[in-house]
């Protein structure tokens, strides 16, 4: 009985040290370059926009001469230094720039319908494809004059073929 205990504390201890270091090995990946004041300067600069009027990604601005990327730089890599989290940069920069400085819409309040809008769109798009298809799928044949019908298929092909015939010189 002695030896059981024994084994099974022996094979406690290893599961629990494999987990352990699964658990520590995720962590450090995970956390890799969070801490790296280069690495969050640029993911945060990915996701503001210059103000100069450009339309461009506050890193990637590159016309010369703007008047708002190096100053927004330069307050981005200050707030980095000081360490401020990136919610706190952000809120930062909508304060002072408006909210048309993020590159993407929040994900709160109204902003939501930019996330909603274009796969209704897509759907409402979709169902109308559908709608208009059905709709000229089952229209009825055009009515002609004096009770005739068009003709189709092979009538159609015999008329094709007696035309051929008779303009053949």
């Amino acid at each position: 009985m002695p030896n059981r205990l024994n084994l099974r504390s022996k094979l406690g201890t290893r599961a629990s040290r494999t987990v352990q270091a699964a658990v520590l090995s995720a962590a450090v990946f995970i956390f890799l370059g969070a801490g790296d004041p280069a690495t969050r300067f640029n993911e945060i600069g990915h996701q503001m926009m210059c103000i100069c009027g450009c339309n461009q990604i506050l890193l990637e601005c590159n016309h010369v001469g703007c008047p708002a990327s190096d100053g927004m730089r330069n307050e981005l890599m200050a707030a980095v230094s000081r360490g401020d989290s990136d919610s706190l940069v952000e809120q930062g920069f909508v304060q002072k720039y408006g909210p048309t400085v993020l590159a993407a819409p929040t994900t709160k309040g109204f902003d939501r319908a930019a996330y909603v809008i274009p796969f209704a769109a897509l759907f409402f798009g979709f169902g109308l494809i559908v709608l208009i298809i059905r709709a000229w799928k089952d229209r009825p044949a055009p009515a002609l004059a004096d009770g005739l019908r068009p003709v189709r298929g092979a009538e159609l092909e015999q008329f094709r073929d007696q035309a051929r015939k008779e303009t053949d010189l």
